[in-house]
């Protein structure tokens, strides 16, 4: 990757990855990066406005875990905020079934509105916390990931419950990701899962991503997730 990100170099990426995209689906792209940028003046969606920041720290950081395990089948994002890493996995792979769980409902009314524009179908937008759905829908999902969320140990007890027996957690993280990781490992072993791969990305600007993969191996025991004030102050 060269030292300045350029949108096009998003697609070479792609490309390198054996990903070819259709014209269709760069326009949508485009589509979501307009719409981010205006929607962003009445909302806060994101503090990234450039395009090419965008299509590196927005769209391609969402796309990285991809590169190292086949995301295929349904897939949750916990706090999408304005869609990531859900709704650009989405353009990629069409075929994913996506939900969306996210507690503010204006995020929610501009991924509704995305998605629309998008002409995406199977995407699941749902106002709600967590910590609540996953009392209706635990183990329900192959995969579930949260990027910008909350730190890992906060973060594992959000997640783990909704992924089904032998899915997948994912949890992208930036620079202190190992810190995390070690900070959680209690939390990942009680909740059910093991980790199986830990994938190191570095972007052009020199900013490090961490993505952890963990593998549910056994179910999650029935009092997670708690309520967030408990998680919150007395993390697992």
């Amino acid at each position: 990757m060269s030292e300045i990100f350029h949108k096009d170099d998003f697609f070479h990426v792609m490309q390198e990855q054996g990903i070819t995209l259709s014209e269709w689906q760069k326009q949508q792209f485009s589509i979501y990066k307009d719409m981010l940028v205006e929607w962003n003046q009445k909302m806060n969606l994101t503090a990234i406005v450039d395009e090419d920041e965008i299509y590196e720290k927005h769209f391609l950081d969402s796309i990285l875990p991809s590169f190292d395990i086949n995301i295929k089948g349904s897939f949750c994002d916990v706090g999408a905020g304005a869609g990531f890493p859900s709704i650009p996995l989405k353009i990629v792979y069409p075929e994913l079934k996506i939900t969306i769980v996210e507690t503010l409902g204006k995020r929610v009314t501009f991924l509704k509105a995305l998605c629309e524009a998008l002409k995406l179908d199977d995407v699941a937008c749902v106002h709600a916390r967590a910590e609540d759905y996953a009392k209706q829908y635990r183990e329900s999902f192959d995969f579930v990931s949260a990027r910008a969320v909350a730190n890992l140990p906060v973060l594992s007890e959000l997640c783990i419950p909704l992924v089904k027996m032998n899915g997948y957690f994912i949890a992208m993280k930036g620079a202190n990701g190992e810190e995390e990781a070690s900070l959680a490992q209690k939390a990942i072993t009680t909740l059910g899962c093991k980790e199986v791969q830990r994938n190191f990305k570095t972007l052009s600007d020199g900013s490090k991503r961490v993505n952890f993969v963990y593998q549910k191996v056994k179910p999650t025991p029935n009092k997670y997730p708690r309520a967030f004030a408990k998680i919150k102050k007395n993390p697992l």
